[in-house]
């Protein structure tokens, strides 16, 4: 994966999932959710992206011996990147709003 310094939607809603430990499928099913069903993550997709998370140590196996599924999390490293991509995505809402507003 290149630097991930710009978060496609895909792996920020993911990333975002994994802030509290999840499995993949629950993950799949949340951003359906909360996108109301305008971002739909498929399965290939969604471990082709975990296993690209995992090789930046963005995410981690959640220790759960109770879970017959894996369970992921945010790292530290992960958290950090996807603030930063928070911030990006904020300034360029804010850019927009703010030439609609100049537009009137």
């Amino acid at each position: 994966m290149k630097s991930l310094d710009q978060l496609t939607d895909s792996v920020f809603y993911i990333m975002a999932g994994f802030i509290q430990p999840r499995h993949g499928y629950a993950v799949m099913n949340l951003i359906e959710e909360i996108t109301e069903g305008q971002v739909v993550v498929g399965p290939a997709s969604l471990y082709t992206i975990i296993k690209k998370l995992m090789k930046e140590s963005y995410i981690e196996l959640y220790d759960d011996s109770d879970s017959r599924r894996k369970i992921y999390v945010l790292t530290s490293k992960g958290r950090n990147v996807l603030m930063q991509d928070i911030e990006r995505r904020k300034k360029m809402v804010e850019f927009a709003e703010q030439e609609l507003k100049e537009d009137k």
